[in-house]
């Protein structure tokens, strides 16, 4: 388009203007020409009732802004949530390579005004779906498991609505690494769009801040070492996306994990995935069986091997991308650079200590070290040496023999149960560990419970979860105190 036909569009277009009221906004920015666009939107029962923008920069800027603005008006949700860059510049009868960031940041500045809509306490976003559809919200990660999901729920005949998680945005963390950042967000709309289906982004920054990473950091400083992403996932992510599949009129929502939901005869359980090496029950724990009533996994079945080919086949981006190593917070950073700047947990040296209290050594911080820990003690022994505990508000890490680490009893504290507790006859200690055997010794009203072992166990780290099965499904959970 040329710069007389963009004025031209400019000229015939209207929606410039203050944000309506009681609208959701979004802006972006920040392209080296300086370009700011913003689009608001009202929604009255998933219809976009009203709609504004306002942009600063170039023309080609103002242009797409004003593009969005009359493409989205008196549509759907859904429909405004399909819209990609390449429909603005479509709709601006193309766009020259030297201005295809406006279209970029046209799209952003709607998603990012629809993403605020989403926010929990929001409006409803959808009607129902006719009668003879059954609509689902799919999590998108935007990494190939969670796409391959989408796909197979597409290709099953559902109507598909993908959901991406905002969780945590840090200069500092390698974006592309992690499966919540900003960049995620991205590349899993650009991963929706490409299958044709509507992509929202559900923003739960705040609440993952104060129920995952504070409790994750204030772990480390008392000297545990706690499971983030069982708590994620049981506390914050799942039930925040279930809550958003009732605003789009979805049935369930479907994610790419490994693991099944099965029926015991007293309601929905956990148990694990076909793929054993991919088994994700354990990192899925916290969830309650309401919870579970209203999820799928289409993976549960099918190898990962599979899922690449699947991937690859229908042409997704992402079918070769390596899979996430570390936790979506720490991407790129490492646990001892987050915990200096994040919990003020810099070098803190102290004493590394035997089981008879005879200082054997120095460590540079208690919040380096985990029960059951070998590597890094700088020790020289005859025998190897294992982190037996620590002690926080001494600063202190006590080490011994192996030996000296095995019990036969582990305590629990928020201990949950889904089923009586005579059931339990094994338990996982930590994520793709084996099953013990074991049971439930003693339960309180409070949440802690005390388990017995049936052969000792070594590297039993507080602040881990224990994962509380009966067979192979998943009756309970609980951290160990």
């Amino acid at each position: 388009m040329s710069a007389e036909a963009i004025e031209q569009y400019l000229a015939d277009r209207s929606h410039r203007g203050p944000p309506p009221e009681r609208a959701f906004t979004g802006s972006a920015g920040g392209a080296p020409c300086g370009d700011l666009v913003r689009v608001s939107v009202q929604l009255r029962n998933g219809l976009i009732d009203d709609v504004t923008h306002d942009s600063e920069g170039c023309a080609a800027s103002r242009a797409a802004a004003a593009a969005v603005a009359e493409m989205v008006s008196g549509r759907t949700v859904l429909e405004a949530a399909r819209i990609a860059p390449e429909d603005v510049a479509a709709e601006l009868d193309g766009l020259a390579a030297s201005h295809r960031h406006a279209a970029d940041l046209a799209v952003d500045a709607l998603h990012r005004a629809l993403s605020a809509a989403c926010r929990p306490g929001g409006p409803v976003l959808a009607e129902a779906p006719e009668p003879d559809r059954e609509r689902v919200l799919v999590a998108l990660s935007g990494g190939v498991d969670s796409a391959v999901a989408a796909l197979l729920e597409r290709e099953r005949g559902a109507e598909v609505v993908a959901v991406t998680l905002k969780l945590w945005a840090d200069r500092a963390t390698d974006g592309e690494a992690s499966c919540c950042s900003p960049q995620a967000v991205l590349r899993a709309r650009r991963v929706a769009h490409s299958l044709g289906i509507p992509h929202l982004t559900l923003d739960l920054q705040p609440e993952f801040r104060a129920g995952v990473v504070q409790p994750f950091l204030s772990g480390y400083a008392a000297g545990s070492t706690p499971n983030p992403c069982v708590l994620c996932n049981g506390e914050v992510r799942l039930d925040a996306m279930i809550a958003l599949a009732d605003r789009v009129g979805a049935e369930r929502l479907v994610t790419g994990h490994y693991a099944r939901v099965t029926d015991d005869g007293e309601g929905p359980l956990l148990a694990p995935a076909a793929d054993s090496a991919k088994d994700q029950t354990y990192m899925l724990a916290g969830l309650a069986p309401a919870s579970l009533a209203r999820m799928s996994f289409p993976l549960s079945e099918i190898p990962k091997p599979r899922v690449r080919e699947l991937a690859a086949g229908a042409g997704l981006e992402v079918a070769g991308r390596a899979e996430s190593q570390d936790l979506c917070f720490l991407a790129g950073v490492g646990k001892r650079e987050f915990l200096r700047r994040h919990a003020g947990l810099a070098e803190r040296p102290g004493d590394v200590v035997g089981a008879d209290g005879r200082v054997l050594g120095s460590h540079r911080g208690h919040h380096e070290f985990t029960v059951g820990q070998r590597k890094g003690l700088g020790l020289a022994a005859e025998e190897p040496l294992y982190v037996l505990g620590v002690d926080a508000g001494r600063n202190e890490v006590t080490v011994g023999p192996r030996d000296q680490l095995e019990t036969r009893t582990v305590r629990l504290r928020a201990a949950r149960l889904h089923r009586e507790a005579s059931r339990v006859d094994s338990v996982r200690l930590r994520y793709h560990s084996p099953r013990r055997g074991c049971r439930v010794e003693a339960i309180e009203p409070s949440g802690e419970a005390t388990l017995s072992l049936d052969d000792a166990a070594d590297g039993v780290a507080p602040g881990q979860v224990a994962c509380l099965m009966d067979g192979d499904l998943v009756v309970g959970h609980g951290t160990i105190a």
